[in-house]
């Protein structure tokens, strides 16, 4: 009788001990913005997953609860970004124009990348100290807003510029006269208009749903998202939801299907091309490797961080519950944010410094030599236009010429 009363004893203290344990994981849930797990090695899981609705938040919240990342560990890979994005796309900007000029449908697209580029990369040093701190946000709310949404922004900015610019880079080498109406600069000004409208509004939802909050039982103030209390959890929630599947379908999967069919498709026409035309013009080779590349270099960038961010969103629909899984997210996640942010850094060298035409105007550049050259500079999609359009001369007139050969 003893023993049983005893055991029971026993038995209720361990309860109230793990009802308390629940309420400290909920408090930090609550202020922020992070989701419990049932997985005991988890401070704060991603589990239910409303704690990673972007790169900032994943950033600011998925190293936040893992163990196995330690925060300072992560600040030199920020810093490391910031340091080579913002020269790398300075010098974009400052080749493209003052030497290169926006006279070009593809310059004008690079123009805006880079700087879409760099309004991300301005938010880089916030959250380097707010990692290096141990999460502590010392920025006040509206920065954290700000700069939520401008990565969200950053997002959208540079997957619809790259898809513009497969676009532009498809009608020139395959359709290089019947794309000559549409390809002007007019309407890449226009179409970079929409972009930028267009990603800002995607991004707003992302920055209304940030906020700091203050964690009482650590001193600390975190920037996170908006915790859904019991009146409107299910439209937090679906709303949360949304943004989730909105960056994963218009932040990567359609564009990227988009920019695979062009480059395969310019891929085709340029081996076509390059068949016919081999002898007079082997740089058609060349080219081909330079798109080759930047697939490889947005799939290497982007991929990761995507496949994980799928992850969490099944987590989030409770489809996939596996505390071993969930571990493996809150590891790799931080991993798999720095390679994207390292997107920015490899769009300078991809979409521009591989060109010699550019590397001739960034020595002028650092050189200080004055700008406005007596005849334009082309970009190097021109060359590829320029390239194309006579595989293409060259291709029409072969059809042309058959009839003729047959009748003799």
């Amino acid at each position: 009788m003893v023993s049983g009363q005893s055991g029971g004893r026993e038995e209720g203290r361990r309860r109230r001990q793990g009802r308390v344990k629940l309420n400290q994981r909920q408090s930090v849930a609550h202020c922020g913005g992070l989701s419990i797990s049932v997985c005991p090695s988890l401070k704060a899981s991603t589990g239910s997953w409303f704690s990673t609705k972007g790169l900032a938040e994943a950033l600011a919240q998925g190293l936040y609860q893992s163990p196995q990342t330690p925060p300072a560990k992560r600040a030199p890979c920020l810093n490391c970004n910031f340091v080579i994005g913002v020269v790398g796309n300075s010098m974009v900007v400052a080749v493209i124009y003052c030497y290169m000029k926006l006279k070009t449908v593809a310059n004008i697209f690079v123009l805006n990348l880079a700087v879409s580029d760099l309004t991300f990369l301005i938010t880089l040093p916030m959250w380097a100290t707010f990692t290096a701190t141990g999460y502590y946000w010392p920025f006040g709310g509206f920065l954290c807003k700000a700069s939520a949404g401008l990565v969200i922004f950053n997002l959208y900015t540079s997957i619809f510029f790259l898809t513009a610019l497969s676009i532009d880079r498809y009608m020139a080498i395959v359709h290089p006269m019947r794309s000559r109406r549409f390809r002007t600069v007019a309407y890449a000004r226009i179409t970079c208009v929409v972009i930028w409208l267009f990603a800002f509004a995607l991004s707003v939802p992302t920055a209304l749903t940030r906020d700091v909050f203050n964690i009482t039982n650590s001193n600390t103030t975190v920037c996170g998202i908006l915790h859904p209390d019991k009146e409107n959890t299910v439209s937090v929630k679906q709303l949360l939801l949304a943004i989730s599947l909105m960056k994963t379908l218009l932040g990567f999967l359609v564009p990227f299907i988009i920019i695979i069919t062009c480059y395969c498709l310019i891929g085709r026409a340029l081996l076509r091309a390059g068949h016919i035309q081999r002898s007079s013009h082997p740089r058609g080779d060349e080219v081909l490797r330079m798109l080759t590349a930047a697939v490889l270099a947005f799939f290497l960038c982007w991929v990761p961080h995507q496949v994980f961010h799928f992850l969490q969103v099944l987590t989030q629909l409770t489809l996939v519950e596996n505390c071993a899984i969930l571990e493996v997210i809150d590891t790799a996640m931080p991993f798999t944010i720095c390679i994207a942010y390292f997107n920015s850094c490899v769009n300078p060298i991809v979409y521009s410094f591989v060109g010699r035409n550019f590397r001739k105007n960034l020595m002028r550049l650092l050189r200080c030599s004055p700008g406005g050259s007596t005849r334009p500079h082309p970009s190097i999609s021109s060359k590829m236009s320029a390239l194309s359009f006579r595989a293409s001369e060259v291709l029409s007139l072969t059809v042309k010429s058959r009839p003729s050969s047959e009748v003799k």
